[in-house]
């Protein structure tokens, strides 16, 4: 089977590159090699080669900054996404799209089925939304799936924000009343190659680890297993914020935004392991010997 991933110097990208590569033939696509907000580029790149898979995980992620160049994160987060589409409905291929938490304006309480209608809030959110819309629209065997709060050894994200601060800062906080989910992108690159010759009810699918937790209890658990492998810390606890407090911020953020993995355990009958073991996992693999 030839894949090809769309966006393999970032977090999940280089992750599911790295998972694959030894599986399969891979072929990535980092930002430098492919713009996506080029759409002449994506053919030229992509028109030519033969494969059986295409991994989209590259996006426009600045949350704030789509603010002030929606454009250019529509360019990114819709419009290429649908020209990816249109080349693998060509091929008869399959387009396995990522998108995120962020197309739900957290108004819910109780974890988001894939059913559930998208409300976004931000310019991301929309322009996210926008290119699910494009994806699905073609009607073909592609797959959106969603994902939150993903972290992973190959970019820092929240989690190793926090741990280095706690290594230089004797006081740190983080937000308290903002909820989701976790994700590893190791468990990420692992569950997906079950869906790469099956096809998804409704085209979108759910993955996130079990469980739900803020910030603050998701950073106060990483201290908790970064003291648990001797790792020198400065800081004890975490302190709470409020998104209110959060006075830098541009964008509206869903206050709550934890996706339902009902529909992954019924079609493969397994249960993403909890957040809070996924994070221990990644913690011992990255800061035991640090």
């Amino acid at each position: 089977m030839k894949i090809i991933i769309v966006g393999s110097g970032g977090r999940l990208g280089a992750a599911l590159t790295r998972e694959y590569r030894e599986k399969f033939d891979v072929v990535g696509f980092n930002h430098a090699q492919l713009d996506l907000a080029n759409v002449g580029e994506i053919h030229h790149n992509i028109d030519e080669l033969e494969f059986n898979v295409l991994i989209n995980a590259a996006a426009f992620t600045t949350v704030d900054l789509a603010e002030s160049q929606p454009e250019r994160a529509f360019a990114i987060n819709a419009e290429a996404p649908k020209h990816l589409a249109e080349i693998c409905r060509n091929k008869k291929a399959k387009l396995i799209h990522f998108s995120t938490d962020y197309v739900f304006d957290g108004g819910k309480r109780k974890p988001y089925l894939e059913t559930d209608v998208a409300k976004p809030i931000s310019i991301y959110g929309e322009s996210k939304r926008a290119g699910e819309e494009n994806v699905l629209a073609l009607q073909d065997r592609h797959l959106v799936v969603r994902v939150s709060w993903v972290f992973g050894p190959d970019r820092p994200s929240f989690v190793d924000a926090m741990i280095k601060r706690a290594r230089e800062e004797e006081k740190i906080d983080a937000v308290a009343d903002k909820f989701s989910t976790p994700t590893y992108t190791s468990d990420i690159a692992r569950m997906l190659t079950q869906f790469f010759d099956v096809d998804v009810p409704d085209g979108i699918l759910h993955f996130a680890n079990s469980g739900e937790c803020s910030w603050q209890e998701y950073a106060q658990h990483a201290l908790g297993c970064c003291r648990a492998l001797g790792v020198p810390l400065i800081a004890k606890t975490v302190g709470p914020t409020k998104m209110a407090d959060m006075k830098n911020w541009i964008a509206r953020r869903p206050v709550y935004s934890v996706l339902s993995t009902g529909k992954y355990a019924k079609l493969t009958g397994a249960i993403p392991r909890s957040w809070r073991d996924a994070v221990s996992d990644y913690i011992e693999r990255s800061y035991s010997k640090k």
